[in-house]
Order: C-alpha cells, then sequence, then structure tokens
C-alpha cells in the first residue's frame, strides 16, 4: 500500500498500549504541503506490532467506520498527473492460514500504469480490527512489468500481519501496519478523529487522520485522511474523486 504520538488504553482485543505524550492535531487543510501535516510531532519509539492473532475471529467481508471490505466497492484518488483506484474485489486468498480478501490498487502517472498492487485484508468478527496480510506488488515501465518492490506475505520469513485501521480508535494511538522486516514496516499514528476535508467528491466530517512513518526510513512522513463509511479520501496531494459500488 501506498505511505503513505498518552495514557494507557486498550487495543484490539486484550491488547494494551501505552503511550506517552500529549498529541496536537492535523490541519485538515493547511500545514507541510509534503505531509498535509501541522506541527506534527516527532514520534517515539512505542509502536504496537503484537496483536494476538492467534485469538482473532476473521472474516473476509465487513467494515469498520473507516475501511469498507466488500466486494465491488471502490474509491478513487487523484492529484497532479496521478491517479489511484482502489477496488475490493470478488476474489479471496489464503495467507498464513487466515483467508483473506484482495484489494487492488492501480496506480497511473499521466495516463500511464505505473503499479498494479493485491492487498490481503481481513476484519476481526469481535472488534472491527483490519488486519493487512501483505501484498503482491507488480512495478510497470513503458507497459511491461519491471519489478515487484515491497512484495511481502504474513506467514513467510519472519513476517506478520499489522493492522491498517482500529475498529476503537484513540488520539495517539501507534501500530505497526506491515510487519516484513528489511521489505515493509509502515506504520501509523492516530492523530485526530476529527477532521473535516474537502475534496472533489465532496465535504466530508469527522474524518480520521493518522501520520504515517516507516520502520526502515523514520524520516519519510505521511498523511493520510479516512471519511466515515467511505476509507480513504486523502493520501499526501491525492484526493477523492469518486467512489461507491461498481457494477460488475
Amino acid at each position: 500500500m501506498k505511505k503513505d504520538t498518552k495514557a494507557i488504553m486498550k487495543f484490539g482485543k486484550g491488547i494494551v498500549l501505552v503511550v506517552l505524550l500529549a498529541l496536537t492535531s492535523c490541519a485538515s487543510m493547511g500545514g507541510d504541503k509534503k505531509t498535509g501535516c501541522k506541527d506534527s510531532p516527532t514520534p517515539s519509539n512505542e509502536w504496537t506490532q503484537e496483536f494476538g492473532i492467534e485469538k482473532r475471529s476473521f472474516a473476509t467481508s465487513g467494515e469498520n467506520k473507516y475501511f469498507v471490505l466488500k466486494p465491488g466497492f471502490q474509491a478513487v484518488i487523484e492529484g497532479d498527473g496521478e491517479k489511484v483506484a482502489i477496488t475490493v474485489l470478488d476474489q479471496t486468498e489464503k495467507i498464513g492460514g487466515t483467508e483473506t480478501r484482495v484489494v487492488e490498487e492501480r496506480e497511473e502517472k499521466n495516463g500511464r500504469l505505473v503499479e498494479v498492487s493485491r492487498n490481503f485484508f481481513a476484519i476481526d468478527k469481535v472488534t472491527g480490527d483490519v488486519f493487512y496480510f501483505g501484498e503482491d506488488v507488480d512495478i510497470y515501465k513503458d507497459g511491461k512489468i519491471a519489478g515487484h518492490s515491497g512484495a511481502w506475505r504474513a506467514g513467510e520469513k519472519n513476517f506478520k500481519a499489522g493492522i491498517m485501521i482500529p475498529g476503537n480508535l484513540s488520539i495517539g494511538l501507534k501500530y505497526y501496519q506491515e510487519i516484513a522486516p528489511g521489505e515493509a514496516m509502515d506504520r501509523a499514528e492516530i492523530v485526530s478523529v476529527s477532521e473535516t476535508l474537502k475534496t472533489p467528491a465532496g465535504t466530508f466530517t469527522n474524518c480520521l487522520k493518522t501520520e504515517e512513518t516507516s520502520g526502515l526510513n523514520p524520516s519519510d512522513k505521511g498523511c493520510k485522511t479516512y471519511a466515515p463509511g467511505i476509507g480513504l479520501i486523502q493520501d499526501e496531494d491525492l484526493l477523492l474523486t469518486k467512489y461507491g459500488f461498481i457494477e460488475k
């Protein structure tokens, strides 16, 4: 997926996250142009990466407030010649012993296909936590597949599933989305659950704002915004242009 601070609080089911610093929120339409955040805090090293996967009960279809995992749902974000179409496919795949739903991302730049990824998700039926089990990646150059950078699957090597969007949200919650040492270690911190953001597809309120960094390169920062009932509506300079269920 694209890349994209504390009292004691519960994370998911039976997981406790210790958060040590107070936070300031991202401004929805201002701040650093590169990251979309304003006065974002410097992250500490307290990131949750143990989620009790073996005790979870997963489904391949469902949704929480900020993530729709239902076949046929699509969201398109665009900006500055770049377009990303995110589509929940009517396909499942077993990853590390868990049946997951396939979500495809197709990225174009100036009308040319540059990347297609098949991302593997499952949702906890009790907590609503959406888990990310990996992705297959095809990188394109001049219309041909030129590499597979960023691909990983939970269950291979020492790779493990991370959480993409928690079912229960708290300001300052910090968690790994990808746990694939040496390949992909994206992580997110919840900085606001009350954002308002205007996009070409409409103006959305009570949005979730996250700051994302990489465990492989902590200086690499970016912000994303998620709208209730839709999911991702902003990824740095890319904004939502359309969304909904598409015809088969």
